[in-house]
């Protein structure tokens, strides 16, 4: 398989990240800071093997634009009503706190996605629990309570 041109801007994206947060997570506590560098340690490692394997592939069978490919299938309509989704969710987040905004969101996505309902709600228990046993009670993380609540 050809290495695409268009993996690069991913490579070059996720060392960006990881270094965003490795200089915001240098701030915090010795203690504190423990998961998040780990976290980011992952990432930049598994960023590194893409890397390799980017450039293992680009030697063995060359290198092809990929642009093509990036947009196949591209649809405006379902993007922007994502766009729109999301910037709703970080209101409802302030409003509603965190675990109501989520589910209003996750229900909304489904629904437009027309994912079957019993996947949905599968998906929904999963996630909110997740989030809750491992932020909530694992981290001990505040989430956002919401200004109405």
């Amino acid at each position: 398989m050809k290495m695409k041109k268009t993996d690069i801007g991913v490579v070059v994206f996720m060392y960006a990240f990881c270094a965003f947060f490795y200089a915001y997570s240098s701030k915090l506590s010795a203690g504190s800071k423990t998961y998040p560098l780990f976290t980011i340690s992952l990432l930049f490692g598994l960023t590194t093997l893409y890397l390799i394997q980017m450039i293992l592939a680009a030697r063995k069978y060359g290198v092809e634009s990929g642009v093509d490919t990036v947009f196949a299938g591209f649809k405006a309509l379902q993007f922007t009503l994502s766009l729109v989704l999301t910037i709703v969710y970080f209101f409802l987040v302030k409003y509603l706190g965190f675990f109501s905004a989520t589910t209003i969101f996750m229900i909304a996505s489904f629904i437009y996605l027309k994912v079957p309902v019993l996947h949905s709600v599968i998906a929904l228990v999963a996630m909110n629990l997740l989030i809750y046993l491992a932020f909530v009670q694992f981290l001990g993380v505040r989430l956002p309570a919401g200004i109405l609540f």
